[in-house]
């Protein structure tokens, strides 16, 4: 369907330095993946011949964030560490043809279609060959084009990788970046806020997720997944709250959207995944920003990924299903509260004292889809990332703001993200389940928004 037509290296239009900056504590225990980003233009406005644009732009811009123009390196310290090598090799950009049309595409599914539209990254390499940015432009037979963009989960988070962008839309623009818009590259201040001392929290983020209980091997063959997007309105949005709200303390708070709404896609999700275990564990898992959570706070520019994780207490699948609302969102919030300086402080020194990073990375990221390497049993638990907020309107490059935004593949059952929608005020929720529950998720996920509470409740 997309036909990739060029590719070439990007490197910075001027020197940058060489040198070798230490990779955070925080960004140890990140997957060495990419993220896949998806930004959808129009035809308006376009010129014939964008690429030359994007390339100009981008080399200039990997200049003051050289570190994307750089790789990593395993460190000689072992246990699965890596350094990063300021060595200006370059970004990839890849030039692409689609015979469809945007509309085709419709809402932009992030299925193994749309994958199509991301650069595919080639991690069979050495690593010190793996681009930390990848871009691919592609160009549709209507006149529209897609900016797909991969950036390196162990150096960038999603705030970093907005700015960048943003960045490289204004440099496309003809325009120059203010001083308040440079990039901080200080690569040793995050970690100077360990303590060195033994950590002072249980770190359960860290320790494996709960596995589907009283399984056999072979009970649920089906593996298949499949992606779905729904889109809540902010009446919807607000139903939800009122509903979280009913159950809970006047003096506290109100809850926000993202709590409220990941709260609510994880009963969902149970709801969809039950088959008679009441006492079946689970838990959500998510990343926060923690720039202003440290103190004093991280420059709002710093580049790196500051992504820290937190996950709910352990729940059965019982509670979620029978508790009200305010259950589950309660939950979503206490793990979010947990990031405190203290104990993001805490976590750095954890992570310090950890002897092999894969297991940890594995401990978080990687949805318990095994027993002692058996057949897959299903994934109880619910990984919930947050885009809400995000920049990605600023990525004008001269032809106007994107008219799509969103992840460009998901693949990781039991994964969602929670973003605004680029058409009102409403919010998109994308999420990849096995195919077998996603029709009773799906009807889940409205009916329960409508379902109408018992009068004593309200």
């Amino acid at each position: 369907m997309v036909t990739i037509l060029s590719s070439q290296t990007v490197l910075p239009s001027a020197p940058t330095p060489f040198l070798t900056p230490p990779c955070s504590s925080c960004e140890q225990f990140k997957l060495p993946t990419h993220a896949p980003l998806l930004y959808v233009y129009k035809s308006n406005n376009i010129p014939l011949q964008p690429s030359r644009i994007l390339i100009t732009s981008l080399s200039q811009a990997l200049v003051p964030y050289y570190l994307l123009a750089g790789r990593l390196s395993w460190s000689a310290t072992g246990g699965g560490r890596w350094e990063l090598q300021c060595n200006a090799k370059g970004a990839h950009f890849y030039q692409a043809y689609c015979h469809s049309t945007l509309d085709d595409l419709g809402d932009f599914v992030p299925n193994q279609i749309v994958q199509q539209l991301i650069p595919d990254v080639d991690y069979d390499c050495p690593i010190e060959q793996v681009p930390l940015l990848a871009v691919q432009l592609t160009k549709f037979s209507c006149g529209g084009h897609t900016i797909g963009v991969a950036t390196s989960r162990a150096i960038v988070d999603g705030t970093t990788a907005m700015r960048f962008i943003n960045s490289w839309a204004k440099l496309a623009r003809g325009e120059l970046l203010g001083s308040t818009e440079m990039p901080f590259n200080d690569r040793t201040v995050l970690d100077s806020f360990k303590l060195n001392k033994t950590p002072r929290f249980d770190h359960s983020e860290f320790q494996p997720p709960p596995l589907w209980a009283g399984r056999s091997e072979g009970s649920e063959r089906e593996t298949k997944t499949d992606v779905v997007v729904l889109k809540l309105t902010r009446d919807q949005v607000n139903k939800l709250k009122k509903k979280a709200s009913n159950f809970t303390s006047p003096n506290k708070r109100p809850y926000s959207s993202f709590e409220v709404i990941a709260g609510h896609v994880w009963r969902c999700v149970s709801k969809a995944r039950y088959a008679g275990d009441d006492d079946q564990p689970t838990r959500l898992s998510t990343l926060v920003n923690c720039r202003n959570r440290l103190k004093p706070p991280l420059p709002s520019v710093y580049v790196g990924n500051v992504v820290f994780p937190t996950v709910t207490s352990t729940s059965s699948f019982h509670d979620l299903m029978h508790k009200p609302l305010s259950y589950a969102v309660g939950n979503v919030r206490e793990a979010l509260e947990r990031l405190t300086d203290e104990y993001l402080r805490s976590v750095l020194d954890y992570i310090e004292r950890e002897k092999e990073m894969k297991v940890v990375r594995n401990n978080f990221y990687r949805p318990a889809r095994k027993v002692r390497e058996g057949e897959f049993r299903g994934n109880p638990n619910l990984f919930v990332v947050s885009w809400m907020n995000s920049s990605y309107r600023e990525a004008d490059f001269g032809w106007g703001k994107p008219i799509y935004f969103g992840p460009g593949f998901m693949d990781s059952e039991g994964k969602a993200f929670v973003l605004n929608s680029t058409e009102d005020e409403g919010i998109v929720v994308a999420i990849c389940l096995q195919a077998l529950h996603l029709d009773t998720f799906k009807r889940l996920f409205f009916e329960d928004i409508e379902e109408v509470l018992p009068i004593s409740k309200l």
